[in-house]
């Protein structure tokens, strides 16, 4: 799996420097898992909204701005590496609040990188609040 995702990875940054540059929001930056342009967004970041508000929103609020239970996702934005391990494996903050792993869950955890980019243009600026409008292939 962690070959596959790094080869993923690699095939993001080759295409973004071959595609030209859309935007400062551009997928082929080494640390974007996202391409917006003129407000509309990619086919994963697409797909990571569909995802996160198929099941993330009811704790970490719409466009994971937070809520009383969970916290933003948009607010303080964390690496990739530590977002797949706390989805993955959950995570407790050591008193009630205890975010549980999604590991086995097929609608989830296949798309990790997807909610991933979704929630960086978010965080970034990039994406407002709201269902994004699709970049067209």
């Amino acid at each position: 799996m962690r070959a596959l995702q790094h080869f993923i990875l690699f095939a993001v940054i080759a295409y973004g420097s071959a595609a030209g540059s859309e935007s400062s929001q551009e997928f082929g930056s080494a640390h974007k898992f996202y391409r917006v342009a003129d407000g509309k967004a990619d086919a994963r970041t697409y797909n990571g909204y569909r995802r996160y508000h198929a099941g993330c929103n009811h704790c970490h609020g719409p466009d994971g701005v937070g809520s009383a239970f969970a916290s933003s996702l948009v607010a303080r934005p964390i690496n990739i590496d530590t977002f797949r391990r706390v989805v993955l494996r959950g995570q407790s903050s050591g008193g009630n609040s205890v975010m549980k792993g999604f590991a086995g869950d097929p609608n989830f955890a296949p798309y990790i990188d997807d909610i991933y980019a979704y929630l960086q243009a978010r965080a970034d600026g990039a994406l407002g609040r709201g269902r994004p409008e699709r970049l067209k292939p």
